[in-house]
């Protein structure tokens, strides 16, 4: 089993590795320049993997969590709690990312746009998803806790997702799915999110064997302590 894990890592990290520099190499040589906003819009090739991962990480975290409230199975609290930290760091990138390529198209660096807002407030939520699980005392309740916050938590990110539609919004519309890509920037963004998206699974696995791992020692303790 162990050797058919390395394997599996190390085709995911061979993988992920040669995505990043295809995605690197398309970002700053392949793709042109975008007439209207000019460079600053090749953040546009980050933001959006990124974004996209968040939410990827937070639909794990939500799945994982209903397994475990369903069946106790530690593996699976590992793997919410896992994607969850993962998610949050992605969401801080999502939040850095934004604010750089607003500031030269809108002159400012923060505005109380719905779709900003309610990503600071996905990014709020799963950050008190990570304090209740480090300040439970139990390993057990901080599993339970963690997993109400994770199902409950991920209303939002929908609602990040249909904020450009429900409100009016200084955030660019779906353009991805309106056709308003030229094939090389369409190429280039699906290659950037298949790179992240395999750096997302391998950052998981291994946070989550971790975890695992950790949990299986506290376990043993508790038994030789009793």
């Amino acid at each position: 089993m162990n050797g058919r894990n390395s394997l599996r890592d190390s085709i995911l990290f061979g993988l992920g590795l040669a995505l990043m520099i295809a995605a690197l190499y398309m970002v700053f040589i392949y793709v042109p320049t975008e007439k209207h906003t000019g460079v600053i819009q090749r953040i546009f090739y980050f933001h959006v993997p990124v974004a996209w991962v968040a939410f990827l990480a937070f639909f794990v975290t939500f799945i994982f969590s209903i397994l475990y409230l369903w069946k106790r199975v530690t593996k699976w609290d590992a793997i919410a709690h896992a994607s969850a930290e993962i998610g949050v760091l992605f969401t801080t990138l999502v939040l850095i990312t934004g604010p750089i390529w607003a500031k030269p198209v809108w002159g400012i660096w923060w505005t109380w746009d719905a779709r900003l807002t309610t990503s600071l407030v996905l990014w709020l939520i799963y950050v008190a998803y990570l304090l209740v699980r480090s300040f439970a005392t139990e390993t057990s309740r901080s599993a339970r806790y963690g997993a109400v916050v994770g199902i409950v938590g991920f209303i939002d990110v929908p609602v990040v997702f249909i904020a450009v539609s429900l409100w009016r919004t200084q955030h660019p519309t779906a353009i991805i799915f309106e056709g308003g890509l030229t094939t090389p920037m369409l190429m280039t963004l699906l290659v950037c999110v298949a790179a992240f998206t395999v750096l997302y699974v391998l950052l998981t696995i291994q946070s989550a064997n971790l975890k695992s791992m950790q949990a299986s020692i506290e376990h043993l303790r508790n038994i030789h302590m009793e």
